[in-house]
């Protein structure tokens, strides 16, 4: 694919009228410049951990637990709401 790329960019150049080692020159050029610019982008997902794992995972486990909670009965429900307020309560107190 890059090769290819290089090729078909290397040959636009000769077209355009630009000499031989220039067009090597800007191909290489732009092939660095491109790979640059999708190395930042790439170190950016990482950085805010927004890669397409991470987002495929966070992604199911809101599904799972909404599942879960869709099939819970009424009182099971409230029995959770009572225990999210205990440990809201209790780390309130250690804070």
């Amino acid at each position: 694919g890059i090769f290819a790329a290089g090729g078909i960019l290397y040959f636009i150049f000769q077209v355009v009228g630009v000499n031989g080692i220039d067009a090597g020159i800007w191909t290489q050029a732009v092939l660095v410049g491109g790979l640059v610019v999708w190395l930042l982008t790439y170190l950016f997902r990482v950085t805010n951990s927004n890669m397409t794992y991470n987002q495929q995972l966070k992604d199911y486990e809101e599904a799972v637990i909404q599942k879960r909670l869709e099939e819970m009965t009424p009182e099971e429900l409230a029995q959770l709401q009572a225990e999210v307020e205990e440990e809201r309560a209790a780390q309130n107190k250690q804070d």
